[in-house]
């Protein structure tokens, strides 16, 4: 039996990472990129992340997720250009998505911005049914061995903006040439890769002159999973720290904090606390994150960064 849930484990990841394709990660609201290909430009200067996300550790095949993505504004900030790479490694599957954004925004008021965002890119990837401890080489499902497949992307977003409030929706994946995936895998699924829809938004409010409450939401809806909401809410202290707490519908409690070290600098964790069956066999999620703003200017940008 312990050689047996090994194999189990790595089933039940791919099983969730067919699911939950796209990138999910619990510091959404400070990586709007991943999300939403029209939050590319939503600031007056050059941002970028990197992400490391270990979910579920302690259990054999969990996912693992490394992201990092760069935007910033052009042509007189009224349009943006983005650029991210992911790279998700789920039991015996491994996916590199590298992909570029481009938005264009129309001033709503007086300091409101909305955006239109496109999304092109291309996935290779990659599935190694042989590597399972048991399988039968009779069986056309567990012979394939697919390697470095290409798939062709394509999203759209629309993201609307003030000094202290966003609403965003979008569809990352709205079209994906995943021809050569489905095929291998079509004993399985007819569509391998599937549209998830996503809506998220937040608002700052502040409490007091050193202390400002930020609740958001984000409403995840898949063809083939059930919805799912994270429910966030995060307090800023004196402008440089962040600490929140939030809930995910399905899976668990998350707690997080982030630092603003300079300008330009500012560190992130997060850790989800499965509350479903799994926590029998997982330590919780771990998720860190390095923020870069380049070319802030501290005479023209004067109020911290909220999202």
């Amino acid at each position: 039996m312990h050689r047996i849930l090994p194999l189990l484990f790595i089933l039940l990841a791919c099983a969730s990472a067919h699911a939950q394709q796209e990138v999910m990660v619990s510091q959404y609201m400070f990586n709007g990129l991943f999300l939403n290909p029209a939050y590319a430009g939503s600031h007056p200067y050059v941002s970028g992340s990197l992400l490391h996300r270990e979910q579920w550790t302690n259990m054999p095949g969990a996912p693992r997720t490394s992201m990092a993505a760069v935007d910033g504004p052009v042509w007189k900030d009224r349009m943006g250009l983005g650029l991210s790479v992911v790279h998700d490694q789920i039991g015996i599957s491994r996916d590199l998505d590298i992909s570029g954004h481009y938005a264009y925004s129309i001033r709503t008021g007086g300091s409101s911005r909305l955006a239109f965002g496109l999304r092109a890119g291309l996935s290779v990837y990659s599935a190694r049914l042989s590597e399972l401890t048991y399988w039968d080489e009779d069986d056309a499902v567990y012979a394939q061995n697919l390697r470095n497949a290409l798939v062709g992307k394509f999203g759209f977003g629309l993201y609307w903006h003030d000094p202290r409030t966003y609403v965003g929706l979008s569809v990352p994946n709205l079209y994906s040439a995943d021809d050569q995936v489905s095929q291998a895998n079509a004993t399985v699924v007819d569509d391998y890769f599937t549209r998830h829809f996503y809506l998220h938004a937040g608002r700052v409010f502040p409490v007091s002159e050193s202390i400002d409450l930020k609740p958001s939401v984000l409403i995840k809806v898949e063809t083939a999973a059930p919805p799912q909401a994270d429910i966030n809410c995060n307090v800023l202290f004196r402008e440089r720290l962040w600490v929140g707490a939030g809930y995910r519908t399905g899976d668990g409690a998350i707690a997080m904090v982030e630092y603003q070290i300079t300008p330009v600098f500012r560190v992130g964790y997060a850790y989800d606390m499965t509350t479903s069956r799994l926590r029998r066999f997982s330590g919780g999620s771990h998720e860190v994150m390095l923020g870069i703003d380049l070319g802030k200017d501290p005479i023209r940008i004067k109020s911290p960064r909220y999202f």
